[in-house]
C-alpha cells in the first residue's frame, strides 16, 4: 500500500506498481471516492479513512528516510506500525477514543478500510497484499491506553489485619 496508489497524479499503468491488471487505471480523487465509498458504507467514518491516509503518508516518509529516499511498497504490518505511531503522536490519550467514534475498534478494520480503498482505486496493493495482513495486529488497549496509564510507583497500602 503505498501513496504512489493515490491516484494524484498523472494516470499509471497497473504494472508499475506490481497489480495484474491489463488496463491503464484512471485517476481518482481521494474525495469523490471518499464520498462513493460512504454512500454505500457506514461502518466506518469519514474521519477513519482520513486518518488512514495520513497515517500511510506518514509512515511511508519514515520508510523513505530509513531508506535512503527510496520509495517502496508498505506492507500490513507496517502501516500498522506506523497507524500506532502517527495516532498517539497525533492524538495522544485520546486516541483509542477517537478510533472508536470512527467505527475503528481492531486493527482488522485498518485493514478494511484500507482493501475498501484499493478497491475504489485509491490505493494499490500487490499480489501477497490481503486482509489477513491486518488480523494480527496490536490489542488496542496495549497499544492506545497503556501508553497513558501511570505507573503504581509507591508501595501498596497495608492490609488491616
Amino acid at each position: 500500500m503505498g501513496s504512489e496508489g493515490l491516484a494524484d497524479g498523472p494516470p499509471a499503468w497497473p504494472g508499475e506498481r506490481g497489480e495484474e491488471s491489463l488496463k491503464p487505471m484512471q485517476p481518482v480523487n481521494f474525495e469523490e471516492a471518499l464520498e462513493l465509498i460512504l454512500a454505500k458504507e457506514a461502518r466506518y467514518g469519514r474521519e477513519a479513512y482520513l486518518f488512514l491516509r495520513e497515517a500511510l503518508d506518514y509512515t511511508q516518509k519514515g520508510l523513505v528516510k530509513a531508506n535512503k529516499g527510496k520509495v517502496r511498497h508498505v506492507s500490513g504490518q507496517e502501516l500498522l506500525a506506523g497507524i500506532r505511531a502517527y495516532a498517539l503522536s497525533q492524538y495522544g490519550p485520546m486516541t483509542l477514543t477517537l478510533l472508536h467514534e470512527w467505527g475503528v475498534k481492531q486493527c482488522s478494520d485498518f485493514g478494511e478500510i484500507v482493501f475498501t480503498l484499493v478497491e475504489h482505486g485509491v490505493l494499490s496493493k500487490t499480489e501477497t497484499d490481503s486482509r489477513a495482513d491486518f488480523q494480527s495486529g496490536y490489542d488496542f488497549e496495549d497499544a492506545f491506553r497503556k501508553p497513558f496509564i501511570p505507573s503504581n510507583r509507591s508501595a501498596p497500602a497495608p492490609t488491616a489485619g
